[in-house]
C-alpha cells in the first residue's frame, strides 16, 4: 500500500454488500466444539445434533385431577345410570377406580381418567356419570417428546426454552460450538483510560466493541491501547494471531497518524479499505496469516456501525451460528433523513409511540404494524455526524437509506433496525 493514499483519500469505495462478501469469503467456521453444562449454554450453538434420550413424560399420565379408570367399566354410564366402580389405593382391577391427580402416573390396569366432576363418592364405591374411551384425559408416554426424537440440528442457537427442554430429556450438559476468541485493540496516542488532559480522550470504542462481541457469542479480549507506531501495532497484531479475529479501533482512514492498513498490508493482505457506507467509510478488512482484521475507524458512531455489518458476521460464521437479522420495528419518519447517492446511510433514530398505540421499544419488532399504519414515529438523535458516541447510545435504533436512494421523505413508513435488542 503506497503512501499517495494519503493524497488520495477514498475515491473508489467498496460497497457493503461487497466488503462484507470479501471478508466472508476469508474466514470459515473453527470447527471446535466443547461440552458445557445446561447452564452455560444459553446463547451457544449447538455442534451436533441433539437427540432425547429418554422420552417426556417417562410414563402414561393423568392429564387432569380425577380416577383412573378401565374404560370398558364405564360403557353405558349416564346421569340417570351412573356406572358404579368399587374405590381402590393402587391398582385398578376390572370394576374398580382410583384417585388420582393431574400429571400423575396412570396405575396399573387402568386406561382412561374420569373427570372428577363426574364422579360422587358414596362410601367406598364411586358413581361414574359420563363413559370414557380408552386413553380419554390420558397423557400417554413420549406425548411430549419421544425417545430419540431429534431436538436440535446445527447451527441452532439455544433459548432458555431450549435448556428447560433439554434438561426434562435428562441432560446435564450439552455440545456446542466453542466461542470465537476475539482479540480488541484500541489505538492512538490520545487516548487514555481515565482523567484525560488537553488533548486526550478516553478510550471507548476498545469497550464497546469488546463488549459488542461478547454479545454477538464471541470470547472478546479487551487490549491495553497501543499507540500510533508501526513497530508497536505490528507487534500488538501478531501477538494476537492465534485469536480468531483480530479488532482494531482507530487509525483506519488515511491521514499520517493512520498506519494500521499499512502494517496489515506489510504482514498480510488488505482486502477492502474504504467502504460505501455513513457513517463510517474509513473501515479496513484485512487478512493475516489466516485470521481476519477488522480495522475500525475511531469516531465512536462510525466504530459501531462497522463493528454490525463486519464484525457480527464474521462472528456469526466462525462461531457457527446462524446468519440471523437484527429486529425491526416499523416506525413513521417524523422529519426527512438526507444521504448520499451510492452510500449506504445509518440514520439514528428515537421510538416514541403514536397516541399511546405503540408498546416498549424493546419488543420484537414487527407485531406494532396495523392496518392504520406503524404505531411509532421515529426521530433523528442527529442528521450527520459520526463523534457523537450519545447519538447511539440515546437511540433506540437506525434506519438504513440504501445506495439507491437519496435520502428519504418525512412521513415516509421505514423500518427501524434495533440492533442492540437481541442477538
Amino acid at each position: 500500500m503506497s503512501h499517495d493514499r494519503t493524497r488520495a483519500g477514498f475515491k473508489n469505495r467498496t460497497r457493503v454488500a461487497d466488503a462484507r462478501e470479501r471478508l466472508l469469503a476469508a474466514v470459515a467456521p473453527h470447527g471446535r466444539t466443547e461440552t458445557v453444562p445446561l447452564t452455560a449454554a444459553d446463547g451457544r450453538a449447538v455442534a451436533d445434533a441433539t437427540t432425547a434420550p429418554t422420552p417426556v413424560p417417562g410414563y402414561d399420565r393423568a392429564a387432569m385431577d380425577g380416577w383412573a379408570v378401565r374404560a370398558e367399566d364405564t360403557f353405558g354410564a349416564s346421569d340417570r345410570s351412573p356406572a358404579v366402580l368399587f374405590a381402590a389405593d393402587d391398582e385398578v382391577a376390572p370394576e374398580g377406580a382410583v384417585r388420582v391427580h393431574t400429571g400423575s402416573e396412570l396405575p396399573p390396569g387402568a386406561d382412561a381418567v374420569v373427570k372428577i366432576e363426574q364422579i360422587t363418592e358414596v362410601g367406598e364405591e364411586v358413581e361414574v356419570f359420563d363413559a370414557v374411551a380408552e386413553g380419554e384425559n390420558v397423557g400417554p408416554t413420549g406425548e411430549d417428546v419421544a425417545e430419540g426424537q431429534t431436538l436440535y440440528e446445527p447451527p441452532h442457537r439455544l433459548r432458555p426454552s431450549d435448556l428447560g427442554l433439554l434438561k426434562s430429556v435428562g441432560l446435564e450438559d450439552v455440545a456446542v460450538a466453542e466461542r470465537p476468541r476475539v482479540s480488541v485493540i484500541p489505538t492512538g496516542e490520545e487516548l487514555v483510560q481515565a482523567d484525560p488532559d488537553p488533548g486526550e480522550v478516553i478510550e471507548t470504542n476498545g469497550l464497546t466493541v469488546s463488549r459488542l462481541a461478547e454479545r454477538w457469542g464471541g470470547d472478546a479480549t479487551y487490549r491495553e491501547i497501543v499507540t500510533d507506531d508501526e513497530d508497536a501495532l505490528r507487534g500488538a497484531v501478531e501477538r494476537d494471531l492465534d485469536h480468531d479475529v483480530i479488532v482494531t479501533t482507530g487509525g483506519s482512514s488515511v491521514g499520517e497518524r493512520d498506519l494500521i492498513p499499512e502494517v496489515i498490508d506489510e504482514i498480510g493482505e488488505v482486502l477492502v479499505h474504504g467502504v460505501a457506507l455513513k457513517p463510517g467509510h474509513p473501515v479496513a478488512l484485512g487478512v493475516v496469516e489466516e485470521t481476519p482484521v477488522i480495522m475500525l475507524p475511531g469516531y465512536p458512531v462510525a466504530c459501531i456501525v462497522n463493528a454490525v455489518q463486519f464484525l457480527r458476521p464474521v462472528l456469526r460464521e466462525i462461531g457457527s451460528l446462524p446468519h440471523d437479522p437484527h429486529p425491526t420495528r416499523p416506525a413513521t419518519l417524523s422529519r426527512k433523513v438526507s444521504s448520499e447517492p451510492g452510500v449506504r446511510t445509518f440514520a439514528r433514530v428515537k421510538l416514541d409511540p403514536i397516541d399511546g398505540r405503540g408498546a416498549d421499544t424493546d419488543g420484537a419488532s414487527d407485531a406494532a404494524r396495523d392496518g392504520d399504519g406503524p404505531a411509532f414515529e421515529a426521530t433523528p438523535t442527529r442528521a450527520s455526524g459520526s463523534g457523537m458516541l450519545s447519538s447511539v447510545a440515546l437511540a433506540d435504533g437506525w434506519v438504513v437509506v440504501p445506495e439507491s436512494r437519496e435520502g428519504l421523505d418525512a412521513g415516509e413508513a421505514v423500518d427501524v433496525e434495533l440492533w442492540e435488542v437481541s442477538e
